[in-house]
């Protein structure tokens, strides 16, 4: 067959990548070891309390772990986030009051945000109800960030400038550590009480350092991506200068209460477990993503990121210039899933979403994009979203399934 002859060469072609991200796994997994050894994490931090949880060790604990991974001065880790954009409004609700500007420095936000922020959907107690305006500086042709936009965009009222790290739905190269950290850099010389903020979801140990070790003042994510290490079972994380984790803290609960409440369920093995798991588990998914970036430029489909060059993230999108392209892949994926294989994916509206969305989830964790999935909104250019992966050996599988489904589409 022709797509196992094209993956066999992509992987002989790939193995030096491979063994590079190995390496950056090793060093990962070095710094998540130091902090578990420092904050003398043992078997009874699995223990939880119930009712208000008041008190958890496991989770004061971990909350210090996470911390010390990230290079940040506090952490909150917390089963009662939603999701990653859960954690992100909370951020976002914290910091911000009325008459503050948000600021997004790279285009548009991920499609979720655009109704907390009020620019889409019918309010509902948006940033804009609260009298809180927006911005965003647009990406160049190229889809590059706007230095020379940058330079000058800072006003006094720009309380909050948003980093999203991840591509997102959108047709652009996610954000590296060098490039965050030079955002940083030039928006703190224009006003140093501009809190950065960086949306990291798929970004986590995808490099040896996180946005909140150069500069970055606070970030978020989800923990049924990278850091849950595919085992997690729901929540998301705040890390970065203690006073606005605080402050984050008290949105997800209350004034007076912020970080000190909400019990873990007993789900304290799992996050410090999945924590520890989590930079094989991001190896695993950027060596899938080379994988599919490869093979689908060898078949003539626009790829981002490009083969062969540094992965940002866990994301690799594919334009397929279909729908019946976008929905034949996705039915392929959850066929070679090993949960609800026998389903079919069919377009369906998503809340949080503009478009419909079609999109292939058989994984252990509902919804969890650190295993492999992928999706897309039913949109033009039709493209696909794969993510995540705990083995790229089961990626391999899927996507030899799946360029045979293609060209029969």
């Amino acid at each position: 067959m022709i797509s196992s002859k094209l993956l066999e060469a992509a992987e002989t072609v790939l193995l030096p990548i491979f063994s590079e991200i190995d390496t950056k796994v090793k060093q990962n997994l070095k710094k998540v070891l130091k902090a578990y050894q420092n904050h003398r994490v043992g078997v009874h931090h699995f223990s939880s309390v119930s009712g208000y949880g008041h008190d958890d060790l496991g989770r004061e604990t971990l909350d210090h772990v996470f911390a010390e991974i990230m290079g940040a001065e506090s952490a909150a880790v917390r089963v009662q986030f939603v999701s990653g954009t859960h954690a992100i409004a909370c951020a976002l609700y914290g910091v911000l009051r009325p008459g503050d500007e948000m600021l997004a420095v790279a285009g548009s936000p991920y499609d979720t945000l655009e109704e907390v922020i009020g620019i889409r959907g019918t309010g509902q107690g948006s940033l804009a109800d609260f009298g809180i305006s927006y911005r965003q500086l647009e990406l160049t042709p190229d889809g590059t960030i706007d230095w020379t936009a940058l330079d000058t965009g800072i006003r006094t009222n720009t309380r909050l400038a948003l980093i999203q790290r991840s591509c997102g739905y959108s047709w652009r190269q996610s954000l590296s550590i060098d490039e965050i950290e030079k955002i940083v850099y030039i928006i703190k010389q224009q006003n140093p009480n501009t809190v950065c903020f960086v949306d990291n979801c798929y970004g986590e140990f995808i490099e040896t350092r996180e946005p909140t070790a150069v500069g970055v003042d606070l970030m978020a994510g989800s923990l049924i991506k990278n850091p849950g290490g595919t085992i997690v079972t729901a929540g998301g994380y705040l890390a970065g200068k203690a006073e606005l984790v605080e402050a984050a803290a008290c949105r997800l609960t209350s004034p007076g209460i912020g970080r000190e409440g909400g019990a873990t369920f007993d789900q304290n093995r799992l996050l410090f477990q999945g924590l520890f798991l989590a930079p094989q588990m991001v190896g695993e998914a950027v060596k899938g993503s080379h994988l599919i970036a490869y093979v689908f430029e060898q078949l003539g489909y626009p790829v981002n990121p490009p083969p062969l060059v540094p992965r940002r993230d866990v994301i690799q999108a594919i334009q397929l210039g279909s729908p019946d392209k976008l929905i034949a892949f996705c039915k392929t994926i959850q066929r070679h899933s090993p949960i609800g294989s026998y389903l079919d994916p069919v377009p369906a509206p998503m809340p949080g979403y503009e478009s419909e969305l079609v999109m292939a989830g058989g994984t252990f964790i509902d919804g969890s994009t650190s295993e492999f999935s992928a999706d897309g909104p039913l949109r033009e250019p039709y493209t696909v979203f794969c993510q995540g992966g705990t083995h790229w050996t089961h990626i391999a599988i899927a996507l030899e399934a799946a360029i045979e489904a293609l060209g029969e589409s």
